[in-house]
């Protein structure tokens, strides 16, 4: 590339071949996700200072810490949600969960606390998708167990405190067999994307089975409000707004191609980076590995010992050295944790200057993490435990929702 030297990109070249993101693989290169090029990559735009004002400006809150520290980072046609919205033009929620687990981690956790706090601040309807015909093509999985996992699932979603009123969480494996409309939409999209497309946007091979070539549009579909006629009726023209980490971003670059030559609204995107495993920044935790995640079902005594024992640390070798030169803020697992679970930004950046400065030791900064999540995990289970299936059946429960149509 001109006016580069070979050096500089030799090491690009590098990054290039060893960072990989699509919806099933994150591998990230030797200094972790560089999320700048994956803007590029994909597309999208940076959520700037200007957004952020703008947030605040229509919410008339200051934006979620999510936002403050740019870990909802990039998106798609935010702007143009605000301005509906401003307009008086009604738009809905959609984002969802691949039940591959018994119990979810802390990673699942952040799309549902964003999605949360948009739905309330917003007030409006929201659709949650868990996709268990997806991790049957792509696990090793039994249909049956998929399905079961789908509704052990939700239980930890509704604990996140979302409205019943508001709520919808459907299984693929139940809702297109009982809705029509989801169906025909599914078919629509198909017939737009070729082989060719589905290789190139999510990386297939010939040797995939033809389950997996099928299903994008499967996750397309819920992007199109007439696919839920008992929220929407027939109507096409309610503005999707799809809170999600950037790895899922394929299947709506996909969909926002097709939506125009169906006569549908693309919908709007806003993008999360990785929660990193325990073992450092560069992916995102796996529900595989029980070392790398903090799971929701975690007793308060494997947290702390997990932290203890396989957060990554950015400390220096030894104390003389860490009291001289500091701690890696950027490097260090514990403190990464806490900018997404400290809500308190006073607080998160004190105890970025005291690490910095060497006036805090590694087991200290462990100490303040493990005291934040024994805390958010165990009221998250007390939550968990007051979700009855009666619970579950009604949010999974086609119906209509609170939904004020007359904005338009």
């Amino acid at each position: 590339m001109a006016g580069e030297t070979t050096d500089s990109t030799t090491l690009q070249t590098e990054a290039e071949v060893e960072q990989e993101v699509t919806p099933w693989t994150v591998q990230a290169g030797k200094r972790g996700i560089d999320y700048n090029r994956l803007i590029e990559q994909f597309g999208s735009q940076r959520i700037d200072p200007a957004l952020l004002k703008r947030i605040e400006q229509v919410t008339k809150q200051s934006p979620h810490r999510f936002l403050r520290r740019e870990i909802f980072f990039s998106h798609r046609d935010m702007q143009l949600v605000l301005d509906n919205y401003e307009g008086g033009k009604p738009f809905y929620l959609y984002t969802g969960r691949g039940p591959s687990s018994e119990a979810m981690h802390l990673g699942h956790l952040i799309p549902f606390i964003f999605t949360k706090h948009l739905q309330d601040v917003f007030d409006v309807p929201l659709v949650i998708q868990m996709t268990d015909d997806e991790k049957f093509l792509w696990k090793d999985l039994a249909l049956d167990e998929a399905y079961r996992l789908a509704y052990e699932n939700a239980k930890d979603i509704i604990a996140c405190g979302f409205d019943v009123k508001k709520t919808f969480i459907f299984s693929d494996l139940d809702f297109m067999s009982s809705e029509p409309q989801f169906y025909r939409n599914v078919l629509k999209v198909r017939k737009c994307v070729t082989f060719n497309q589905v290789k190139s946007i999510f990386g297939l091979t010939e040797s995939d089975s033809t389950g997996k070539i099928a299903f994008p549009a499967v996750q397309a579909v819920p992007s199109f409000s007439n696919t839920f006629p008992q929220i929407f009726g027939d109507r096409a023209d309610i503005f999707c707004l799809i809170p999600c980490a950037i790895d899922q971003d394929p299947y709506f670059r996909m969909t926002r191609d097709v939506a125009p030559r169906l006569g549908y609204l693309k919908p709007a995107l806003v993008h999360s980076t990785f929660f990193p495993g325990l073992q450092g920044p560069k992916g995102k935790m796996s529900a595989s590995d029980p070392n790398s995640s903090i799971f929701l079902s975690d007793t308060s005594e494997q947290i702390k010992t997990k932290i203890q024992k396989h957060a990554f640390s950015g400390g220096r070798d030894n104390l003389e050295e860490h009291r001289k030169h500091g701690g890696d803020t950027d490097l260090d697992v514990s403190y990464q944790y806490l900018t997404f679970f400290l809500d308190d930004d006073a607080k998160l950046a004190q105890i970025k200057e005291d690490y910095e400065s060497g006036r805090m030791l590694t087991g200290e900064l462990k100490q303040v993490l493990i005291q934040v999540l024994q805390e958010l995990v165990v009221q998250h289970q007390e939550r968990r435990k007051s979700v009855t299936d009666e619970m579950v059946r009604q949010f999974m429960t086609p119906r209509p929702l609170n939904f004020d149509a007359a904005r338009k």
